[in-house]
């Protein structure tokens, strides 16, 4: 064999031989329409939602924690609901105003994001003679409020309804001592003249606080009946106005210091959990009638 021959089959036998493989391709796309996936095209389009805001406004007798409103938000609306308790304890139409207290309520009228706002006003309570920088003329002031009320809620775009007082649970030889009734009339006339949907709370309390009697609307507040207390509404006599309190603990935190405690009452005004559920399903009821729209986003 020649020798240059030789040697270059050598080198040839010896020196690797490196393959480099071509890649093939990949068409990676960059976006997937129905028609690209067979397995959504009988997909449904989703219904858009339809999301409702309830705002409530109002004295103690709608606030979280002494009266119905916190029970009617956690219990009976559903989950389309945004249920906001923007009750103020010892307002009326005059104070809650004069605070800017409405003014929060206006931008929650005005914030959007829902197909549908109610705001439910019911005042009454601290309107009445007697509660110093809060008290309100029945004929030319408290109406004349509730009115201004009613006609800002719908200029922020809102569907205002009126609510009557919470009936006080005051009895005198077995029988209501409705001194309510004469500002639940005028709220009542307001909701007339103006049009308004009205849940008549007053009128419904009222004759379910008559049916149970003195004795079994006490079990209603905030905390029970004194032994005296109790004597006294069984023979159909409520007695004064015991505002007499208690003291509960709060679980201990770094930041609660001597302040760790609420205070409860016993009245006969304010509710206990078993009040506020007892009177907001009353609300919710007599809300489905007044605003039928409502009907699908109320629970009993």
């Amino acid at each position: 064999m020649n020798f240059r021959i030789a040697l270059v089959t050598a080198v040839m036998i010896l020196t690797p031989v490196t393959v480099i493989a071509q890649a093939t391709p990949v068409t990676v796309p960059t976006s997937l329409s129905p028609t690209d996936d067979p397995s959504i095209t009988d997909r449904p389009v989703p219904k858009p939602i339809e999301p409702v805001k309830i705002i409530l406004v109002g004295d103690s007798t709608i606030q979280v924690g002494s009266g119905w409103g916190g029970s009617f938000c956690a219990s009976h609306v559903t989950s389309i609901v945004a249920c906001i308790d923007l009750g103020r304890g010892g307002r009326s139409t005059y104070s809650y105003r004069a605070e800017g207290s409405w003014d929060v309520a206006l931008d929650e009228m005005k914030s959007g994001g829902f197909t549908n706002t109610y705001v439910l006003i019911q005042f009454g309570h601290n309107d009445q003679p007697g509660k110093p920088g809060r008290s309100t003329n029945l004929v030319t002031e408290f109406p004349t409020n509730l009115q201004r009320y009613v006609t800002e809620a719908r200029t922020a775009g809102a569907t205002p309804v009126l609510v009557t007082p919470l009936t006080r649970r005051e009895f005198k030889n077995g029988v209501l001592q409705d001194d309510l009734e004469p500002w639940a009339e005028a709220v009542r006339k307001v909701a007339k003249e103006m049009n308004v949907p009205l849940v008549d709370l007053h009128a419904d309390s009222a004759a379910a606080v008559q049916a149970m009697g003195a004795a079994a609307a006490t079990r209603l507040a905030e905390m029970p009946p004194i032994p005296k207390v109790l004597a006294a509404a069984e023979k159909g006599t409520t007695i004064g106005e015991p505002k007499y309190e208690t003291l509960e603990p709060l679980p201990p935190t770094s930041d609660t210091g001597p302040e760790g405690s609420m205070k409860l009452y016993f009245d006969y005004t304010h509710l206990s959990r078993t009040g506020a559920d007892y009177f907001s399903k009353m609300v919710a009821n007599e809300l489905a009638r007044a605003v039928p729209a409502l009907r699908k986003d109320l629970l009993p």
